[in-house]
């Protein structure tokens, strides 16, 4: 059985603790970036939840790695705030779909 883990702000974490489920809470998109490859390496581990704007200031190298990932699935957890760059992910949508990078001008 593999397990569903979280990687978000304290402001979640408690909920999803709550919920049963194990978190890792980070304080910082950095601290985020130290805090995900790891569990890409895991066995015990089969989906692994984290804040959208966690996901988005990955580099596009893991990116690339977790799209063609079967185990562990990683799934973007929606922002409450409109602060992330909705352009960057329209456009990392956009380039997984069709497979060609396309620059969305304002």
């Amino acid at each position: 059985m593999y397990k569903f883990v979280i990687v978000t702000d304290s402001d979640r974490a408690s909920g999803f603790r709550l919920a049963g489920v194990e978190v890792f809470e980070v304080r910082d998109t950095e601290e985020a970036k130290a805090v995900i490859p790891p569990l890409l390496h895991k066995d015990d581990i089969g989906i692994v939840a984290v804040n959208e704007e966690y996901m988005l200031s990955l580099d596009e190298k893991l990116m690339d790695r977790i799209e063609k990932m079967h185990r562990p699935l990683i799934i973007p957890i929606p922002a409450r705030k409109k602060e992330v760059d909705r352009r960057t992910y329209i456009e990392r949508l956009l380039r997984k779909a069709i497979g060609y990078n396309i620059v969305l001008k304002r």
